[in-house]
């Protein structure tokens, strides 16, 4: 199967641009207002027509409440919900009846011991993102630019789909699948020259640093 590939945190023309040109599976727009890469829903929903038919647009949300979730959905009609807080699966659940879209639920991980927490969601969330646990005094729950152990995930049942996320780059890449091996990615930090300021040259290398990294495996 080809890697999935989801350039999260898109702010401009250009790196929306940069990431469908590169062959994103997957294009993110962030809804918490802490955030450097916050936008505002009908900024988004401008943005992501120009990816309509050539990848998903995911809105990522933290624990939003229901009026905020309605306002995304009418302004930038995503193709999926990602939840990047504490919701449970009775949330997860309650949220794909009430959109009528699929859901990819977050989890930050540090050891193998974290990975227990997603049982409960599996039958229930469409997809999982693996994300690092956020450094001390992070306001952020993803979005850090740091990483995991990826190796923890070298024995998860192959019939969980995820996305591993979390410092990610196009130095690392290839160690992390070749470690991981998962079906998806997903970058934000990156490839920003600074936080929520994202470059195209960095997108571009980073999607020819996977194809060099998965030719190697092929091989």
């Amino acid at each position: 199967m080809p890697l999935d590939t989801k350039i999260c945190g898109l702010k401009t023309d250009a790196a929306l641009a940069a990431a469908l040109a590169g062959g994103a599976s997957h294009v993110g727009f962030i809804f918490f207002r802490k955030s450097p890469r916050y936008l505002e829903p009908a900024e988004a929903g401008q943005l992501r027509q120009a990816a309509a038919g050539k990848a998903k647009a995911v809105a990522v949300t933290v624990d939003a409440d229901d009026d905020f979730l309605d306002a995304i959905v009418a302004a930038m009609a995503p193709d999926m919900l990602q939840l990047h807080g504490k919701e449970t699966p009775g949330r997860v659940a309650e949220l794909k009846a009430r959109h009528g879209l699929p859901v990819m639920k977050a989890f930050s991980l540090q050891t193998s011991a974290d990975l227990d927490a997603v049982h409960a969601y599996r039958g229930i969330a469409d997809r999982f993102l693996f994300d690092a646990k956020p450094p001390a005094g992070s306001e952020l729950p993803g979005g850090n630019g740091v990483a995991f152990d990826w190796a923890i995930l070298a024995g998860l049942d192959r019939k969980v789909d995820y996305l591993l996320s979390g410092g990610l780059n196009a130095a690392n890449i290839g160690e992390a699948l070749r470690l991981a091996n998962p079906p998806g990615i997903d970058i934000s930090s990156g490839v920003e020259s600074a936080p929520g300021v994202k470059e195209t040259a960095l997108i571009e290398a980073f999607f020819r640093a996977i194809i060099v990294a998965e030719t190697g495996r092929a091989a």
